[in-house]
């Protein structure tokens, strides 16, 4: 790994080897790569980008921890679309709004970009088998690309995970576990099994190697803006990773000098299960909560990734926001008619704080935003429809449409 000096604890400051096993802190900690930005700078620069053809999250591979001769996994991750929203910023009042649709992944969600590098660091580590606990994301994400790898997985998913995830992991032939109980629940299971039979430990909270993964959005984002910084980044937080990971990328690419400030972070949750927003808004150290929300992707109440998530937010100068789940259905609207994107629930509780907060006054409505979409509302289809409702249902008679119509006040 050319430019890793190490892993560093977030918490109490040890350092340890960058080995492809290492795992948290003898404290409990979670550790932090490190990186030697001065060498970076001086051998990798955006006009190398530009001259880069792999259209993958890997074309960032100097600021990757990984081995230079270790293959990417097969499948392609990274580089989705970056739209920008002017249908959906003149309905919300903001001057300038982009979506990142990160939805449009392998397994159509963010976190492939975190399970591409576990499969790298598993290969590196000698491992067969990679495990995860999951509300789903990670879980779907996991199988999907171990497969194309030709590793095995074990995933275990709390019972209510939709159908749609579920279903991805047994067409990927994971060996799926899903746990009478809550995400906690599942994780304390997941990390039994993982510790008794040794498998390669896929847990965001545990493998400080994913946020490594994530943090590449940040940097195809802030390409794709030609190195030009938005004001905020706004996105749904659940367990904290993805958002303490998006920090990292921003601050890797402000350290290398390929971008010449930071933008604020905007950490939206569902009001639910909102343990690390409350922490924020209130000063006090975060507390469990209950995991009540239908945005299963977010609905952690003991989140395990705290401390990186928190500095991220507050260090950003950024703003915590809470979403209630009726105001996550309607982004689920606003963003399909608007602008064609269709997320899942925790997909678009960015956005949906990002409309909360200009409802508050909490920014400038001629602040430049990027909302992150974090998955595809095809995994939850339920919840799709409960947002946009059912179809009509008439009799394939031209007079019972148009009574259909009248009743719906549709004139073509």
């Amino acid at each position: 790994m050319k430019y890793v000096l190490g892993a560093k604890c977030t918490r109490c400051g040890a350092e340890y080897e960058a080995l492809p096993t290492i795992t948290t802190c003898k404290c409990g900690g979670i550790l932090d790569i490190q990186y030697s930005y001065s060498a970076i700078r001086d051998h990798f620069s955006p006009a190398d980008l530009e001259q880069t053809r792999d259209w993958s999250m890997w074309r960032y591979r100097p600021f990757l921890p990984v081995e230079e001769d270790s293959p990417a996994p097969p499948l392609r991750v990274g580089w989705s679309p970056l739209y920008k929203a002017d249908r959906l910023a003149g309905v919300l009042g903001l001057k300038t709004l982009y979506i990142k649709d990160d939805g449009q992944n392998p397994t159509a969600s963010l976190k492939d970009r975190a399970s591409a590098m576990a499969v790298v660091k598993a290969r590196e580590a000698g491992a067969d088998t990679i495990a995860c606990s999951s509300t789903g994301n990670a879980a779907s994400s996991l199988a999907g690309n171990a497969a194309a790898a030709g590793l095995s997985t074990y995933i275990f998913v709390p019972s209510r995970a939709p159908k749609g995830k579920v279903a991805q992991l047994m067409i990927f032939g994971a060996t799926v576990i899903s746990v009478d109980g809550s995400y906690e629940d599942t994780f304390a299971l997941s990390k039994a099994a993982i510790d008794r039979w040794g498998w390669y430990n896929r847990n965001a909270a545990i493998n400080p190697y994913l946020s490594e993964g994530k943090k590449t959005v940040s940097f195809e984002l802030m390409e794709q803006l030609h190195w030009q910084v938005p004001d905020y980044v706004a996105l749904s937080v659940g367990d904290g990773c993805t958002i303490a990971g998006v920090w990292k990328g921003l601050k890797d690419l402000y350290e290398t000098g390929f971008i010449d400030r930071l933008p604020k972070l905007l950490s939206v949750q569902a009001e639910g299960c909102c343990p690390l927003n409350r922490a924020l808004q209130t000063g006090e150290p975060w507390s469990p909560m209950e995991e009540n929300t239908l945005a299963d992707s977010i609905a952690v109440g003991v989140p395990r990734n705290a401390d990186k998530a928190l500095n991220a937010v507050r260090e950003s100068g950024g703003i915590a926001v809470n979403v209630s789940d009726e105001e996550i259905l309607e982004a689920m609207r606003l963003l399909g008619r608007t602008q064609g994107v269709f997320g899942e629930p925790a997909g678009v509780t960015g956005t949906a704080g990002v409309k909360k907060t200009l409802e508050l006054g909490l920014i400038d409505p001629d602040s430049t935003v990027v909302s992150i979409v974090t998955g595809n509302g095809l995994k939850d289809v339920a919840n799709g429809i409960r947002a946009a409702g059912e179809p009509m249902l008439v009799r394939p008679d031209l007079d019972a449409l148009l009574s259909a119509f009248d009743a719906r006040n549709i004139r073509p």
